[in-house]
């Protein structure tokens, strides 16, 4: 195996086996805790920019398969894992993950302690970082590093919105549509009518697929907006909610989608997710801020205030609303049981609501998937 090194900007570097693509590969260094799901995450849109570390011991044993993808790409810059699975076992996949991040050109290493590159980040945060199977001279990597450019203050949902609008359709890759999930109380939904069905305009900020199936599969009819749309576009689609799509990068730099918002707010129902969330807060007055390390994995607790239930959800963010930026019009609804960040924003007068989690799951636990029930009644 050709050899692989990764280079953090603290001047820290681990040399490890080349998987993937042959490359070099700059980004902000972080990891997710989840032990399956990797094809997800991989083409999960918000991990643009980055270079994800997976936790579990092993990665990559059941391969990969045309129903497990988010979007039409790999999104992330690169992939650090301690062992890649060289078989795939189950007997659904169509290939090895091996492969699969060779063919979307995603530059990867294995066989690096990624408890202490975990633990490193873990204490000092996040840093960026450089991934070669090229270059493999130490210094000349770690000053790579410190040269290359920052998470902050990058716009990076300009690279993964889709260019123009379009009615949502599954796409021919995946054909799984989500069963209905219980509602707040515990029974079943009945499937919604056709005849009343609703129109969501969805701003597509870098948006996962599974979202737009769970919409569907609520009776919505979706039409989907690249970010950049203003107020009058989606107006004029005559909608009957709209919804604020996950998206990577630094939130603040998204002020064309904070405008949006601010225009919509009391017009329409409005329902976000991750970066919609804090598009939603921005636009209501709030700030968001830079988290340590991030939240990204499927196990992380959230409190529902309302209720007092503990639902295990899927995350994938770094960043966060400022709690002492809310202004009066915004109530904290559900909050994380791990360090205490805000999970979940209302509106006290507008029929607008948000999460910073993701209750479409993909790959994750279903416990919040009740929200789209909710959504679906806000438009009633």
């Amino acid at each position: 195996m050709a050899q692989a090194a990764l280079a953090l900007e603290d001047g820290t570097v681990y040399f490890g086996e080349s998987v993937g693509h042959r490359g070099t590969v700059s980004g902000e260094v972080c990891f997710n805790t989840s032990m399956t799901g990797y094809q997800e995450i991989l083409t999960d849109p918000s991990y643009r920019g980055q270079i994800l570390t997976m936790t579990a011991p092993q990665i990559g044993n059941y391969g990969i398969n045309p129903d497990d993808v988010e979007s039409g790409l790999l999104q992330m810059a690169g992939f650090v894992v301690r062992e890649l699975s060289r078989t795939a076992s189950n007997h659904v996949a169509t290939g090895t993950l091996g492969a699969y991040l060779a063919d979307a050109g995603v530059v990867g290493i294995s066989g690096i302690d990624t408890r202490a590159l975990v633990r490193r980040i873990r204490l000092h945060g996040a840093m960026t970082g450089v991934l070669s199977s090229e270059i493999l001279d130490a210094d000349t990597l770690v000053t790579m590093a410190r040269e290359a450019p920052r998470l902050v203050g990058r716009d990076l949902v300009s690279e993964v919105m889709p260019a123009a609008q379009a009615d949502w359709s599954e796409p021919l890759a995946a054909d799984a549509t989500p069963m209905p999930q219980p509602s707040e109380g515990g029974e079943m939904p009945a499937p919604p009518a056709v005849t009343d069905q609703k129109h969501v305009v969805a701003l597509d900020f870098g948006m996962k697929w599974n979202i737009a199936r769970h919409l569907a599969s609520q009776g919505c009819r979706v039409t989907v907006l690249p970010g950049r749309a203003i107020a009058a576009d989606v107006m004029a689609l005559n909608p009957d909610g709209v919804f604020l799509s996950n998206g990577p990068g630094d939130p603040e730099m998204v002020a064309y989608g904070v405008a949006t918002v601010r225009d919509l707010v009391g017009k329409v129902p409005i329902f976000g997710i991750c970066l919609g969330h804090q598009l939603l807060a921005q636009a209501c007055g709030a700030k968001t801020f830079k988290l340590k390390f991030g939240h990204r994995g499927a196990n992380q607790p959230v409190l529902d205030l309302a209720t007092g239930k503990v639902e295990i959800t899927s995350q994938n963010h770094g960043f966060a609303v400022d709690e002492e930026s809310l202004p009066e019009s915004l109530e904290v609804t559900h909050r994380n049981l791990n360090d205490g960040t805000i999970e979940g924003l209302r509106h006290r007068t507008a029929p607008a609501a948000s999460v910073q989690y993701h209750p479409e799951a993909a790959a994750g636990p279903h416990d919040s998937a009740y929200l789209f029930s909710r959504f679906r009644s806000m438009m009633a």
